[in-house]
């Protein structure tokens, strides 16, 4: 059904989260201190603009892989260390989100890299919602010549710094790779389903192509 698996997140979404970034960068640059809904993560002085996925990176020797990223937002607090911050755009949901244990994974690995790369010492690191605001004011007032406005609203979710936790999942990423084939699917997950039946229809097809019979040649 033109789906594949592990594609969870619209393009539209990343587009909203630079678009975020942009304005964080032009009010500290205008106004020389952080937008006022970053209060939560203290005493925030600056900005560094987040290196390229090219640039930050790190090798990790025990385990034989190149840890990579893109990292939002890195900010500098006033004792000269760094807050790294992935922004979201989405509901706030808090820790009930079920996406939460992969985005501590993502923001300690960050962490990880961007002490490597000399954005250290990492003392923070945050998930920042921007929550649409679909349900406030008169929405008559939000019409424009181009079309509408619509506001975001900032939550800020702090997350513990865990470098620890990267160990056992590079582990694991080398077992994988070094595997003779793809890990069993799991019972109930969507993104197995999608997978074999993509396998399914690859392998069927190339079935196909080998045991059709061969062009005659004009």
């Amino acid at each position: 059904n033109h789906r594949l698996p592990f594609q969870i997140f619209p393009g539209i979404f990343s587009s909203i989260d630079a678009y975020t970034k942009r304005v964080v960068h032009a009010w500290f640059d205008e106004h020389g201190a952080p937008p006022v809904w970053l209060k939560p993560l203290g005493a925030i002085v600056g900005y560094r603009e987040p290196p390229h996925f090219s640039k930050f990176n790190m090798w990790c020797e025990d385990h034989g892989v190149l840890l990579t990223g893109a990292a939002d937002g890195i900010l500098v607090r006033d004792d000269s260390s760094f807050v790294i911050v992935d922004y979201k755009t989405a509901k706030f949901t808090g820790a009930q989100d079920d996406l939460l244990p992969m985005y501590e994974v993502q923001l300690n690995a960050y962490a990880a890299i961007g002490e490597h790369c000399g954005f250290a010492p990492v003392t923070g690191l945050a998930l920042i919602y921007m929550e649409p605001m679909t349900s406030r004011g008169r929405l008559d007032r939000q019409c424009r010549g181009y079309g509408f406005d619509m506001g975001f609203s900032a939550h800020v979710l702090e997350i513990d710094l865990n470098p620890k936790m990267l160990d056992p999942l590079l582990i694991r990423l080398r077992e994988l790779s070094e595997s003779p084939g793809p890990p069993p699917s799991r019972l109930g997950c969507k993104d197995c389903d999608l997978t074999e039946r993509l396998i399914g229809l690859v392998t069927g097809s190339a079935l196909r192509s080998t045991t059709a019979a061969p062009r005659r040649r004009r």
